[in-house]
């Protein structure tokens, strides 16, 4: 009940489910019991969607209440506060109360800007590039299209994250090939081998180099590296019978998914394919009420079913099938240098899509100590209270390479949740936790007074003071 009192004005959901469905406002107000003149004032968000005319809603219709109730407004909000922020827009200053009457009253239109803005960043990139390069190829044409990383993103956030014909096929796929959790990985491989007509072989390190896994096309073998850990042996040769076996599947997904250019076609499916590999391994109903009971213990979830910390870490952002969810997670990827090589959006962190992170977040302290969970208390700018637990991963292959990348993933999730999960057990749900002041990243972030800070925020003059030195790197004109 708390997330659907918090979120009550829905009016442009509710005209935009009214439109898809072909109904007037005079047809729909007398299915659910209001007057038209009522649902026209709900509509233009003048008045808010009680609980009780919500349910009525979901009765009626058999809406998914709780994905109808998400804040996918706030998503939308944080973008717009960044494109807004930028200096293309100095001297129009458009507040945060006219970016959310935008957004509610026109989220396609809102959406409509960020892509804009996005095209546009990625060309004044490009263009930067090209300038510090000579000789280079094939102009900035090629840059108006969307960056494929950041499709497959937007696309995963849109979707939540969960993709049903996936979970679907891991469910036959376990049923097909009676696979025990004890035995996985031999089991995946008596069905691949017997049915499809596929080797399997473990090859030396020597030979595969830094390959982790290939498809032998000529001799019908799926090679993979001895030096992979268990759950990334299975997890492999999963990834690679999908794209065998599924590939009808997935490229009918892809289509879909109405993606721009072949890199961004390539990367879904790449996605979609380890998507399956992470529901083969921790199936969807078994998972969730593993985690559930285990409250939410990543330690013990990976040796229940196998995996590695980050495996584990990244099925618990898919728990979203409808009528059976689990608690909303964001999820988060960094090197040792702060870049973000994976992300996903959830639990009330929207993620700067320009730039990096904030560095207060607990993510970018772990590397200190590898190997040990931390955890954290952190506010947002805008009042949300965020729980994340941190941790380094264990490097591929052993560790032989000095020059492999070192990784560090946070797991978080709004304060309110936090009392599933066992991490959170040292706090006192009935008293709001002492919290660490964090943002979204520097560009856009209002704390002024951060000493962190890396990069004034976009849409404050500097002030240059010869004459004193505060801790904070920049001053700002109050």
């Amino acid at each position: 009940m708390e997330s659907l009192d918090r979120k009550a004005m829905l009016g442009h959901k509710v005209r935009r489910f009214r439109m898809d469905t072909g109904l007037s406002q005079t047809e729909m107000a007398a299915q659910i019991g209001i007057s038209p003149s009522y649902l026209n004032l709900i509509e233009h968000n003048q008045r808010p969607v009680t609980v009780p005319l919500l349910f009525k809603l979901g009765q009626t219709f058999e809406i998914d209440l709780k994905a109808f109730a998400e804040d996918d407004d706030q998503r939308l909000a944080a973008g717009l506060s960044e494109v807004f922020g930028d200096t293309l827009f100095e001297g129009q200053r458009v507040s945060d109360r006219e970016i959310r009457e935008l957004v509610g009253a026109a989220p396609a239109a809102a959406q409509g800007v960020l892509s804009l803005y996005q095209a546009y960043r990625q060309l004044w990139e490009t263009a930067q590039a090209l300038a510090h390069r000579e000789g280079g190829d094939g102009g900035l044409e090629a840059s108006m299209t969307v960056a494929p990383v950041e499709e497959v993103r937007d696309f995963l956030q849109g979707e939540s994250n969960y993709f049903d014909p996936m979970e679907r096929l891991a469910e036959q796929v376990w049923e097909s090939a009676a696979l025990d959790r004890d035995a996985l990985f031999a089991g995946l491989r008596d069905h691949i081998e017997r049915d499809h007509g596929i080797g399997v072989r473990i090859m030396p390190v020597e030979v595969m180099g830094d390959t982790l896994r290939r498809w032998d096309h000529h001799r019908r073998r799926i090679l993979i590296s001895e030096s992979l850990l268990a759950s990334g042996r299975v997890f492999n040769l999963a990834v690679q019978f999908v794209l065998i076996t599924e590939r009808d599947l997935l490229d009918d997904l892809v289509a879909r998914a109405g993606l721009c250019g072949e890199e961004a076609h390539g990367l879904l499916r790449a996605t979609l394919a380890a998507y399956f590999a992470g529901a083969l391994m921790m199936p969807y109903a078994p998972f969730l009420k593993a985690a559930q009971e285990l409250r939410y213990d990543v330690e013990l979830l990976r040796r229940r079913f196998g995996a590695s910390f980050e495996q584990v870490c990244h099925r618990l952002t898919t728990l979203q099938r409808p009528g059976a969810r689990g608690v909303p997670f964001f999820f988060l990827r960094i090197d040792n240098a702060g870049n973000i090589s994976k992300r996903l959006s959830g639990g009330g962190y929207h993620f700067a899509r320009f730039g990096g992170t904030c560095p207060r977040l607990a993510v970018h302290d772990v590397f200190r100590t590898p190997g040990q969970i931390q955890t954290q208390v952190a506010a947002l700018p805008d009042g949300t209270t965020l729980f994340l637990l941190a941790r380094t991963l264990d490097v591929i292959g052993g560790g032989r390479d000095p020059l492999q990348p070192r990784y560090a993933i946070a797991l978080g999730c709004e304060w309110k949740e936090a009392k599933h999960l066992v991490y959170a057990d040292g706090h006192d749900p009935r008293r709001k936790p002492a919290a660490t002041p964090a943002g979204v990243s520097c560009r856009v972030c209002e704390r002024l007074d951060c000493t962190q800070r890396a990069h004034p925020p976009v849409n404050h003059r500097l002030r240059i003071d010869d004459s004193m030195r505060r801790t904070q790197p920049f001053d700002f004109a109050r």
